[in-house]
């Protein structure tokens, strides 16, 4: 991780990746380009959850199964030099949500527009989850070379990028076999298998919102019929147009 770490300034600058721009898309989608989102805790969870990329922050004693992604955020900005405020240090300072409600110290506002002004870190942070993630994809696949190819045809633009990104904040990266219907996934090592041949820059988009279309068509296909998922479906191939 810390030699990924010191590698990542030189792949973004070596890539075409457009990482501000990737960064605002991500604010978009995921905090619909608003500060107020970027510190938010969500009905029924233990955490916050921080910026572009909601990443997760545990308060002290809260140990759950989601990875912790926020401190190792931390890390990875001041090892690119980022000068990152001491409040960010340590467990996450609320100890559940109703004490993150009735904080008017001002510490979340501060969080937010510290988190509003680095944005390009944070994307920086999550192209480099997504290039370890690949890792892991190829060693659960019985094609590792295909998605090495596919992935890496994507990485090199910015809307490839976004792909990438969008899709495992969407529906996870497909590993986990309790996220499967009838043993198929839907996540995005699925989409990577479920693309035809090996195509590059758009072409290789509009493939990638095809085989995503054609995965999600599957789980819906596949889901038991009390689950109701095709309620569902239209909005998720609206969103896999995005992908195009």
């Amino acid at each position: 991780m810390q030699q990924s770490m010191r590698t990542q300034r030189a792949y973004s600058n070596q890539s075409r990746v457009n990482v501000q721009e990737l960064g605002q898309r991500i604010w978009q989608n995921e905090c619909a380009g608003s500060v107020q989102g970027l510190v938010s805790w969500n009905a029924g969870e233990a955490f916050p959850s921080l910026g572009i990329g909601h990443f997760i922050w545990y308060p002290a004693g809260v140990n759950e199964a989601f990875d912790e992604s926020f401190p190792t955020f931390v890390r990875y900005a001041r090892a690119q030099g980022v000068q990152v405020p001491a409040y960010f240090d340590g467990p996450a300072p609320w100890a559940d949500k109703a004490a993150f409600l009735a904080d008017r110290s001002g510490k979340a506002d501060a969080m937010r527009r510290w988190l509003s002004r680095h944005v390009e870190v944070q994307a920086q942070f999550i192209i480099l989850r997504s290039r370890l993630a690949l890792r892991r994809m190829m060693q659960h696949s019985s094609n590792p070379q295909a998605i090495q190819r596919r992935y890496a045809a994507l990485a090199g633009t910015t809307q490839g990028m976004y792909c990438l990104v969008d899709y495992v904040n969407f529906k996870g990266e497909g590993l986990k076999e309790t996220e499967q219907y009838k043993g198929q996934g839907w996540g995005l090592l699925q989409v990577l298998e479920e693309m035809r041949g090996y195509p590059t820059g758009r072409a290789a988009t509009a493939e990638f919102s095809r085989a995503a279309a054609a995965v999600l068509t599957r789980r819906v296909q596949n889901a038991p019929a009390a689950r109701g998922e095709q309620r569902w479906l239209a909005g998720w191939l609206n969103r896999c147009k995005t992908y195009r």
